[in-house]
């Protein structure tokens, strides 16, 4: 009997079927995005009718744009020859776009100063976002580009810039030196700075006292708000003058019971270094060098700037300097040293509560009356310190979040490997905390960046001060807005678009999610 059981082996794989053209390409992404079930796909249409109607809005708005006239009118007369009833003015962008972007004051033979310093920002900022693709020996680029920009915008003596470098390098050589002490030293220097300290904050007390007092007298009494700021200011004078050697007396102790970790001392240290060359050291030795060696270029005051510009300086200046200080309010947040805590919760609860543009108007008329009679407090300085201050409140308590998301096992760690607070803090818990805060630190940074252009309430002349001012007041380009304020919105959009989509890249890449 014949044996017909013998199986069949295939010695090839059967080609693939192509998928069903409902569950690939174009039509299963409108499928599953667009049309999923019956209300997203009446939205669609919705969006889509009022999108087309837009788009035949706008194109003929766009497309008949004029680029060649000298004025609004010349504007609209090219439009009439040639037999359109509507069109943009784009010739103001450029008539005007060297006020839109550098202010109309700033020397017209320097624009290449502040075009030179965007560029080398953008080389500067390479290795710091992309540190795996560009080489780390670039960092020093980036550490020497503040003072590149700074001398390249203000102009001046180089030996300005190259002064405070040298001032920052000695005070992180003191930190790492203080940081270094063993035990007996740390305690002798804490001492020692723990009585300056002491005197000095006593000192300031004392002399902010007088100044509150005498603000509290200049006010007047002539209306009942006037009064009622006026005994604000007293009852703070009062008080100050009251606390001021308590609070010093505090401040030294504080210094010297915290010897055996070493954080507050080396910080303390350090700052006052760093006070002592630039407060006495700056003028002299710059003016010295600089008689010997002149390097210099035409110096621009910071009235003269304006323009997209300034927007640019005010947006990266505060961002970096708001991120350090913030991790220091959040540090000085969760602190054992009730003073330290006191202080920081007061201010990050204050600056909170009151509006940037309150803080902007206190920056233009009132933080003068705290310097000397006779000082040149520089606007811009003003309103960098004041943003930073808004800024840096924000940051702190992002920064505290991702604080108190970190397991208690890795403070327990740090403390397992004999790490004082400083060197547990730098190497353990800020990376951790910092990669937590990323969302949260890009939203402050991207909300200042536009918070910038608020400073056009004081008179400040941004982009959109240089609109509503030296453009739309000029007799030739009366009246025009869509143009103006639609570029305005555009520079502003590349920015923060930029910022939002590589904090999503960075998140990816570092796997906040599940790391």
């Amino acid at each position: 009997m014949a044996d017909n059981s013998v199986s069949f082996v295939r010695h090839d794989t059967i080609p693939q079927s192509p998928p069903p053209a409902s569950e690939a390409g174009v039509v299963k992404w409108l499928r599953e995005n667009l049309f999923s079930t019956w209300l997203n796909a009446a939205l669609t249409i919705i969006a889509v009718y009022f999108l087309v109607r837009f788009v035949g809005f706008a194109f003929p708005w766009f497309a008949n744009g004029v680029w060649d006239a000298n004025s609004i009118k010349e504007c609209r007369d090219i439009l009439a020859a040639a037999g359109k009833t509507t069109g943009a003015c784009f010739a103001v962008l450029v008539d005007r776009w060297d006020h839109l972007m550098f202010g109309f004051t700033y020397p017209a033979d320097a624009y290449w100063r502040p075009t030179l310093a965007f560029v080398l920002l953008i080389v500067a900022i390479l290795p710091v976002l992309f540190s795996n693709v560009f080489s780390r020996k670039m960092l020093i680029l980036t550490a020497l580009y503040p003072f590149i920009a700074f001398w390249l915008v203000w102009g001046g003596s180089i030996w300005v810039p190259v002064f405070i470098l040298a001032a920052i390098l000695a005070t992180m050589a003191v930190f790492r030196l203080v940081e270094g002490l063993d035990l007996q030293s740390r305690y002798i220097l804490a001492a020692v700075v723990g009585l300056f300290a002491a005197l000095g904050l006593a000192y300031l007390l004392y002399n902010g006292a007088k100044e509150l007092w005498f603000i509290s007298q200049s006010i007047g009494t002539e209306s009942t708000f006037n009064a009622i700021v006026s005994v604000v200011f007293m009852a703070l004078s009062v008080f100050t003058f009251i606390f001021f050697i308590p609070m010093g007396v505090f401040v030294g102790y504080a210094i010297f019971n915290d010897a055996e970790g070493g954080g507050l001392v080396t910080i303390v240290t350090a700052i006052a270094t760093l006070y002592l060359l630039l407060a006495y050291g700056l003028g002299p030795v710059s003016s010295i060098i600089n008689s010997i060696i002149p390097i210099e270029l035409q110096a621009v005051p910071s009235r003269d700037m304006g323009g997209y510009m300034l927007s640019l300086i005010l947006g990266t200046v505060c961002v970096s300097l708001s991120i350090p200080l913030g991790i220091a309010l959040a540090l000085g947040r969760q602190s054992h040293m009730p003073l330290i805590r006191g202080v920081c919760v007061v201010f990050i609860e204050f600056i909170r509560g009151v509006p940037l543009i309150t803080l902007l108007f206190v920056a233009n008329v009132m933080l003068s009356y705290f310097m000397p009679p006779g000082s040149n407090f520089d606007l811009i300085l003003r309103v960098i310190i004041m943003i930073t201050m808004f800024s840096s409140a924000y940051i702190a308590e992002v920064i505290r979040g991702g604080l108190a998301a970190l397991p208690k096992g890795q403070y327990e760690a740090a403390d397992s490997l004999g790490l004082n607070y400083t060197q547990a803090t730098r190497l353990i818990i800020l990376p951790q905390a910092l990669k937590i805060s990323i969302p949260g630190i890009v939203n402050v940074a991207v909300g200042l960046f536009k918070d910038t252009t608020l400073v056009s309430i004081i008179s400040m002349f941004d982009i959109v001060g240089i609109i509503r001012g030296p453009i739309q007041n000029s007799t030739d380009w009366i009246s025009i807005y869509w143009e103006v304020y639609l570029f305005a919105a555009m520079v502003f959009f590349i920015v923060c678009f930029s910022i939002s989509k590589y904090s999503q890249w960075l998140e990816r890449q570092l796997a906040t999610d599940h790391r």
